[in-house]
């Protein structure tokens, strides 16, 4: 029996997504410390081999504060109380994954980084000394100690006097050493105290977003003391005072401190060495204060016994009685050594550097000189350098020491690196042991001061602009205000604006503000131009330069009224078909130009007359069919109406004209010559039309002339045919006569003869003999013709009729045809005339 196999079941694991990832296991995560709470700022994130589901756990030990929650289901981990960097640098958290049967727990170090948030804090202040009136000039009388708890800039602390003191008192801005000013000198006489009030301001620092200063002040009271000659005594004997390993040239070992025995009157007290010092250590003649000169690998006793000399200054700067006392000072030797980080100087925790913007890429910050040792030996001595910092611009080089190893720092991201985003960036450069329990590790700040160069260009705040102005704008009236803005600085970010184009001639602009405003002498009209473009150009103080389109339109404003052709206008009527006029409105735009047709009057009264508003086209009410109903209403056979037309356009305000329309009306009958005639009457308002087409008949004619005459050359061509040279006599009576019938007109007796009238006596009477006779073996005709075709070429304005005999009466359908023709030529007239 075969028994069933369990499955393993593996534990899930965490992804390691390195420093700089914001989900993985919170390895070498880093904060800073003005973090808002409420922020998610990590997601853990893992997976299960066997993929199920997994969850999250976060915890501390017991008895820390905590600062983080994080989401079981989603891994988010969020910020629930406030970080401070100086009270806890590093955060260790315990983050677990478990599928519900396994359980994994690591121990990581969230890194607080620094936010410039801590004022600087007086150590000894305010206080108040005593100084001798007769202290020399240039002599140190009192150092001012002040610590501001943040790193980088924001940690250096520097110092000032208000003006007030400045006369009489120095200070260093570096070390706090006051002084009493070279050349001026304390007198107890004219005061005997004097009120100094220090400033301590640290070197600015970044701070939820912004560049931040913080400044302290205190009050130094100096007491000034008159001379006298007493012997000075050490107080609080015996003195003892230590060096440790990782204390630094310039550290403070111990202050002895005498007083001349006078209390009411004592003299100052001079301090020195006469002996045991070996010249690695110094005193403050003034405080007492002693201190390292040497870094403590270079002491080669472990004990050193210092005579320390008191003297009394006369107040002619003598030394007088004296007192000596040993100070004790012993050497430390502690059992490990962390990482250190060392400059030109010995042990530093701060670099700075200022360079431009912008260097190449894998350029070496050489202006860094910086070394890193551990002064244990073997893989106590093996460490690893990061570098932690605002993205991935930088990076270091060793990755991995032994022991020592000269610290290089290369340019990775050349364009990240960009003084119009960054003013200066912090990094904090870390040494970590690799193989020891303990995980000793060292950091330092590197501080990168950028300088600006003039990488950018002026940029406009839209790549074009639209304006508009009413054409009646005055010369120098303000059209539009173009911005664009240099983000270098000082006078590479200084712009000047220009335009040109072919739309600018009307326009200026201030070179400073933007403004664009048009010419004094400019006058607007958009019925002229109502578009301009040009362009505008902003430019820096080195050339660099960018361009905008700029758009302005002139607005229309209703300033012209509606015009006809005619005030007084003439018109035939045709019952069925309407007439048409025509008004002109010279504005721009609608609704200015749009007109609108009104009948305003009729004469007679009675308006038979309807009138469309949008086209003018002038028509008889619908009832209307002949005229006996016209002569039905005006009981008059005269059928002549004088009608007042309105053209008013939609412009605020409405602006009108009126023209007098005067109105035969007439039947529509045909005119003698057929379809010609209905032809003519149809169309006598298009006259342009009716040219069109006589125009295309006469081309037509003109091609078939060509076409024939080309086929009787050919013909002749090939039968190789010789005409005389002589002119041949032809026969008039029994030649043929090509005479082109009117295709328009419909057919008529064979025995009626026809007239050409020509109204406009324009021409003769036209009668074609086409083709020429033939010569005496002439081929036969054209095939495509028969031999009794008559054609009469009509004109705009001739009407078909009978020959007549003798003089026919006029009657209404002649007056039809002459009213007609008459309209046809005044049209004609105004066409020419326009």
């Amino acid at each position: 029996m075969c028994l069933p196999t369990a499955q393993a079941d593996f534990a899930p694991y965490f992804y390691d997504n390195g420093p700089y990832s914001y989900n993985g296991n919170l390895a070498l995560f880093s904060l800073s410390e003005d973090t808002a709470v409420g922020t998610q700022i990590y997601r853990l994130n893992g997976t299960d081999p066997e993929g199920q589901e997994v969850r999250y756990g976060l915890s501390f030990d017991p008895g820390s504060k905590e600062y983080f929650r994080v989401d079981s289901k989603s891994g988010n981990i969020t910020l629930v109380e406030k970080l401070d960097r100086e009270k806890e640098d590093s955060i260790d958290v315990l983050v677990s994954i478990t599928d519900g049967q396994s359980k994994v727990v690591e121990r990581v170090t969230i890194f607080v980084m620094d936010a410039n948030d801590e004022k600087p804090e007086f150590q000894n202040m305010p206080a108040i000394i005593d100084v001798l009136e007769t202290t020399e000039s240039g002599s140190s009388i009192y150092k001012v100690e002040a610590v501001d708890r943040d790193t980088g800039s924001g940690g250096s602390v520097t110092y000032y006097l208000q003006s007030a003191q400045s006369t009489l008192f120095a200070i260093d801005r570096h070390s706090g050493v006051l002084r009493i000013k070279s050349g001026e000198m304390l007198d107890y006489e004219k005061a005997r105290t004097h009120f100094v009030i220090v400033i301590a301001k640290d070197g600015g620092g970044s701070f939820n977003g912004k560049e931040q200063f913080m400044s302290s002040y205190a009050t130094l009271t100096i007491n000034v003391i008159d001379a006298q000659d007493t012997l000075p005594s050490f107080i609080g004997t015996p003195y003892f005072g230590y060096v440790y390993e990782i204390s630094v040239p310039g550290s403070e070992i111990f202050t002895v401190e005498a007083r001349d025995g006078d209390v009411g009157n004592p003299n100052p007290v001079r301090y020195s060495f006469d002996d045991g010092d070996d010249g690695v250590f110094s005193i403050n003649k003034t405080s007492g204060c002693i201190t390292l000169l040497t870094l403590p690998i270079y002491l080669k006793r472990e004990i050193f016994n210092i005579k320390v000399r008191a003297s009394e200054v006369s107040p002619e700067g003598r030394l007088m009685d004296y007192e000596v006392t040993t100070v004790v000072i012993r050497v430390v030797d502690l059992n490990n050594n962390p990482p250190t980080f060392y400059g030109e100087n010995g042990p530093q925790s701060t670099f700075e550097l200022t360079m431009y913007e912008h260097p190449p890429e894998g350029e070496i910050l050489r202006g860094l000189k910086i070394t890193v040792n551990d002064s244990d030996q073997g893989a106590n001595a093996k460490f690893n350098l990061r570098l932690i910092g605002p993205g991935r611009m930088l990076r270091v080089v060793p990755q991995t020491v032994l022991n020592e190893a000269q610290v290089t720092i290369l340019v990775e991201d050349s364009a990240a690196m960009d003084y119009e985003k960054y003013h200066f960036l912090t990094y904090k450069l870390l040494a970590v042991e690799i193989d020891t329990p303990e995980k000793f590790s060292a950091t330092a700040d590197i501080v990168i001061h950028l300088l600006d160069t003039n990488d950018n260009a002026p940029k406009f705040s839209s790549d074009y602009y639209i304006a508009r102005i009413p054409e009646n704008s005055p010369g120098g009236s303000n059209v539009v205000t173009v911005t664009a803005f240099d983000p270098d600085s000082g006078p590479w970010g200084e712009v000047k604006y220009s335009i040109y184009g072919s739309g600018a001639e009307l326009f200026l602009i201030k070179p400073d503000s933007g403004i664009i405003y048009t010419q004094p002498w400019a006058s607007l009209d958009a019925e002229v131009r109502s578009k301009y473009n040009f362009y505008v150009k902003a430019e820096d103080t080195e050339g660099k330069y960018n361009l905008a389109e700029v758009f302005v339109t002139v607005l229309d404003l209703n300033d012209h009224s509606p015009a006809f052709y005619d005030n007084f206008l003439e018109k035939t009527m045709v019952i069925g078909a309407p007439v048409k006029i025509e008004a002109v409105d010279d504005d721009a735009e609608v609704p200015n130009n749009v007109i609108e047709y009104a009948i305003m009057k009729a004469e007679p009264e009675n308006n038979i007359f309807d009138i469309n508003a949008d086209t003018g086209e002038i028509m008889l009410k619908s009832y209307i069919k002949s005229m006996a109903i016209i002569q039905n209403i005006t009981k008059k056979r005269d059928c002549t109406w004088s009608l007042v037309v309105q053209a008013r356009d939609r412009g605020h305000p409405s602006l009108t004209t009126t023209a007098v329309v005067k109105i035969d009306i007439t039947e529509a009958t045909q005119l003698n010559g057929g379809p010609l005639g209905s032809f003519l009457m149809q169309n006598r308002n298009k006259p342009l039309q009716i040219l069109g087409i006589l125009a295309g008949i006469i081309s037509l004619m003109i091609i078939v002339t060509v076409l024939i005459s080309t086929a009787t050359f050919m013909r002749n061509k090939k039968s190789n045919r010789i005409l005389p040279n002589r002119r041949v006599k032809r026969r008039p009576k029994t030649q043929h006569t090509w005479l082109f019938k009117n295709p328009l007109k419909r057919p008529e007796r064979n025995e009626e003869k026809f007239k050409n009238v020509n109204h406009n006596n324009n021409a003769g009477r036209i009668l074609r003999q086409w083709p020429p006779p033939p010569p005496p073996c002439a081929p036969p005709p054209p095939f495509c013709f028969p031999v009794e075709r008559q054609w009469v070429i009509p004109t705009v304005s001739a009407t078909v009729a009978p020959k007549p005999l003798k003089k026919a009466a006029v009657t209404r359908q002649d007056s039809v045809s002459k009213a007609l023709v008459s309209e046809l030529k005044m049209r004609l007239e105004q066409k020419r005339k326009n």
